[in-house]
């Protein structure tokens, strides 16, 4: 603005240079008596000198409403400053109002216990912030100023942008933190229910568990009155009818296995059992197929055995294997009936295969033949990893002792029985003396 009026002065005296130019006389300039109009119109003594030219006029007069307007501007400024400030002082007493009223009524004080509650209270305490905040924008959007109408009402003046966008980044704030809050509550009780329901499951689990465990025991006990008082009845010659033994052998180079067997089938009484290992499914077996005598089969290697189990009774046999010379001796009900030797000698038995009762395997576990299956019952199939004493198996036979096997003992839970075998409860010792 104040280069507009030097401009201004410098047309109006270019003007008059001009002028003095064209009539001969001298331009002469005097300092203006303060209050006076700006010009060239006074003399030394602050007279006013009537202009003889109307552009001249026409300049000083807009000079003088330039002055005004910004004289004007500037009032408007400083009152706006003021109002700025008034507003400022007013917010901040707002502010600190709402704030002793919240810390009055205590909405955001301790929460309640159940997640659901603390949401829902924290909506509400939302909701009621939220309006609370626009009443007070809306209140605050106009506001008094000193002027006043025609009519003794006080004029109002709308809110500045500026003081509204921050109402209204506060209110922001204020809703995203609680929104926050709501989201950590909902997280926390999700947290909550999957700690509970994972509990529940893991409780749950356990106690099926213990419920199978001692559905497990009471079926057993009923069953059996001790873990080795069972027979496997195999009752038809077909090639699905079998027992399994689920423990395996270890590499040994001696064994003893001992059986009671009951079987009247003709011709043969097929495969007691049989032991197969990867790359040799005969390993050990013990067949009597068609009208062959009783046979021992190691690696493959056959011996005949002195034995007749084909009676129809119980009966209590033993088969004994060293790799030394491939010494063998059979026994049956307690004596001694043969021996020989050369059988698979020097030979170890292999470990890792599988034990099948009443099926000979032509694959480990697997493809059997009907016609070397077994027809009978056995029980008590135990089996160590060393050559028993004749003492020791007599106390077997006659039943003044009890050993089981050291590799393979005769309990229940060792035995599968698979297409129709069944395990049932049988005191050997008795049912011998009733079978005598």
């Amino acid at each position: 603005m104040l280069a507009l009026v030097v401009g201004l002065l410098y047309l109006v005296a270019g003007r008059a240079v001009r002028s003095q130019d064209a009539t001969g006389s001298r331009f002469v300039c005097n300092a203006i008596p303060p209050g006076a109009e700006p010009g060239c119109g006074y003399g030394p003594t602050g007279n006013r000198v009537q202009s003889s030219s109307p552009v001249e006029d026409e300049l000083r007069n807009t000079i003088i409403q330039l002055r005004e307007t910004i004289l004007q501007q500037k009032e408007t400024i400083v009152s706006q400053q003021g109002t700025i400030k008034e507003l400022n002082s007013k917010l901040a007493r707002c502010e600190a109002g709402s704030r002793r009223k919240e810390y009055g009524k205590n909405t955001m004080g301790d929460l309640p216990r159940d997640p659901s509650e603390t949401i829902d209270q924290l909506g509400k305490t939302m909701q009621s912030l939220k309006g609370r905040l626009e009443n007070l924008e809306q209140q605050s959007l106009r506001l008094p100023i000193t002027n006043v109408s025609t009519a003794g009402v006080s004029a109002l003046t709308p809110l500045p942008p500026e003081l509204r966008e921050l109402l209204r980044q506060r209110l922001g704030a204020l809703e995203t933190q609680l929104l926050r809050k709501v989201a950590e509550l909902e997280e926390e009780k999700s947290q909550l229910y999957n700690e509970t329901a994972a509990h529940r499951q893991r409780t749950e689990s356990a106690l099926n568990s213990l419920l199978e465990r001692i559905t497990e025991l009471e079926k057993n006990n009923n069953a059996f009155k001790s873990p080795e008082d069972f027979k496997v009845s195999l009752p038809l010659r077909t090639n699905y009818l079998y027992g399994r033994i689920k423990k395996s052998l270890p590499e040994m180079y001696a064994f003893t296995v001992c059986m009671w067997l009951k079987s009247s089938a003709s011709p043969g009484i097929g495969t007691p059992f049989s032991y197969g290992v990867p790359g040799q499914a005969n390993e050990i077996v013990l067949i009597e197929w068609g009208n062959n005598p009783i046979e021992l089969l190691v690696n493959d290697k056959v011996a005949q055995l002195p034995l007749s189990v084909s009676d129809g009774r119980w009966h209590h046999i033993c088969i004994t294997w060293t790799t030394r010379d491939g010494f063998w001796e059979a026994y049956q009900d307690g004596e001694r009936l043969g021996t020989g030797d050369n059988l698979a000698p020097w030979h170890p038995i292999k470990p890792g295969g599988v034990i099948i009762l009443g099926q000979e395997q032509d694959i480990v576990g697997g493809r059997f033949d009907a016609t070397q299956a077994f027809v009978g019952e056995l029980s008590q199939f135990n089996m160590w990893d060393r050559v028993l004493r004749p003492v020791d198996i007599m106390g077997l036979a006659n039943c003044s002792a009890y050993m089981p096997g050291n590799v393979v003992p005769w309990i229940d839970a060792n035995v599968e029985v698979f297409g129709g075998a069944t395990k049932a409860a049988l005191e050997i010792c008795e049912d011998r003396a009733f079978d005598s």
